[in-house]
């Protein structure tokens, strides 16, 4: 049973799999306390680092939790 709710979370992962690069702006579900939603990715591994558009302030949230709170991924195209 339980290996199965692995597979099965997995599955999930994968479905919600975005292509994110270093300097992409990302729409988050909730605001910082700024008023901003729009982050920018400076690093990426099994932390993300964002730094808030708004205010500059730089978070390290895990992979996890930032992959289920991003909206809308902006390709930052320069």
């Amino acid at each position: 049973s339980s290996a199965a709710s692995d597979v099965y979370k997995r599955q999930l992962y994968k479905v919600k799999n975005m292509q994110l690069k270093l300097g992409d702006i990302v729409v988050m579900k909730k605001a910082h306390p700024c008023g901003s939603k729009e982050f920018e990715i400076t690093r990426l591994g099994v932390d993300y680092k964002l730094r808030c558009t708004g205010c500059g302030r730089e978070v390290m949230i895990p992979r996890i939790k930032a992959d289920k709170s991003i909206k809308v991924v902006k390709s930052d195209e320069k």
